[in-house]
C-alpha cells in the first residue's frame, strides 16, 4: 500500500498553486537552466498519491528550484542508488507519446562558475511601523537553493510566526531579487501579504549579504530599509533544518 505524501501536497497550497499550477511552474524552471521537463498534473497526482515514491534527478531539481526547498522535506522516499523510479518507467507522463520514443539531449549549459549559497541563512531585516510609530525587525531561519546563478529562500515555519520567500538572481557580488512575506495571522498585520524588491551586496567571504528592500505599506506608501543574510550551515539535510527550525530570538 503506498503512502500519500502529504507533505508535498502542503507545499503546492501553500504556494496557492493548483496541480496544473504547479506542473507549469515545473516546466518553467526546467526551461531556465536547460533543463526541459515533461511536468503535468498527472505526474503531480501520481507524486502526491505515493504512486511514484521519488522523482527522476531533473524533476528533483526543478522542485527545488520551485519550491525553494531541498527535495529531502518534500515527502519522497531515499531511493538507493542505481535503483530504478516508477517515473523512470514513463508513468510520469501519460499524456505525451513523444516522451517514450526517444531521450533528449541534454541542452549545453553554461560554465560560468558561482559562488555556492545553499544552506540555512539568518535573514534579518528592519522595518518602521507608521501605525506604531516606531521601528521593528523581522528574523527568521531560511533555507537557501542555488540553482546556477538563481537562488531561492524559503523561511522555515518554526523560525518565526510569519512565512518569507525570496527569489534572487546573483551576479557577481550583486543578488538581486524579490521577497513575499505572509504575516502572522494573529499579530498587528493580521495575517497581511507584504512584498517587493531586494537588492544586497554579498561580501567576498560568501558569508553575509547586506542591503536594502523596498515595498509597499498598508496605505500604498513605498517603504525602504536594511536587510542582511548571515550564513549559518552548508547543510540541508532534514537533520540540520529541524535544528533550525525554531524561534531566532
Amino acid at each position: 500500500m503506498t503512502a500519500t505524501n502529504t507533505a508535498l501536497r502542503v507545499v503546492r497550497t501553500g504556494m496557492r498553486m493548483s496541480q496544473d499550477d504547479f506542473a507549469r511552474a515545473l516546466q518553467a524552471a526546467g526551461h531556465r537552466v536547460g533543463e526541459p521537463n515533461d511536468a503535468n498534473k498527472r505526474l503531480v497526482q501520481r507524486w502526491e498519491s505515493g504512486a511514484i515514491a521519488a522523482p527522476r534527478p531533473v524533476y528533483a531539481r526543478a522542485l527545488e528550484a520551485v519550491t525553494g526547498l531541498p527535495v529531502s522535506l518534500l515527502g519522497f522516499a531515499a531511493v538507493p542508488g542505481g535503483q530504478v523510479t516508477d517515473d523512470q518507467h514513463g508513468g510520469h507522463d501519460l499524456t505525451s507519446p513523444m516522451s517514450s520514443l526517444a531521450t533528449p539531449t541534454p541542452t549545453a549549459r553554461p560554465t560560468t562558475v558561482h559562488r555556492w549559497y545553499e544552506g540555512v541563512w539568518l535573514s534579518r531585516y528592519q522595518y518602521y511601523s507608521s501605525g506604531r510609530g516606531d521601528s521593528f525587525a523581522g528574523q527568521h531561519f531560511v533555507v537557501v537553493i542555488q540553482h546556477g546563478d538563481r537562488l531561492t529562500a524559503r523561511s522555515l515555519p518554526g523560525s518565526a510566526a510569519s512565512s518569507l520567500s525570496l527569489d534572487l538572481t546573483v551576479d557577481g557580488a550583486v543578488v538581486t531579487g524579490t521577497w513575499v512575506e505572509q504575516t502572522d495571522p494573529t499579530g498587528y498585520y493580521r495575517g497581511a501579504r507584504y512584498h517587493g524588491a531586494i537588492q544586497f551586496l554579498a561580501e567576498p567571504t560568501g558569508r553575509r549579504m547586506a542591503g536594502k528592500w523596498i515595498g509597499f505599506g498598508k496605505d500604498m506608501d513605498v517603504n525602504t530599509g536594511p536587510w542582511e543574510l548571515v550564513f549559518r550551515d552548508a547543510s540541508t539535510s532534514k537533520a540540520t533544518l529541524d535544528r533550525y527550525n525554531t524561534t531566532t530570538e
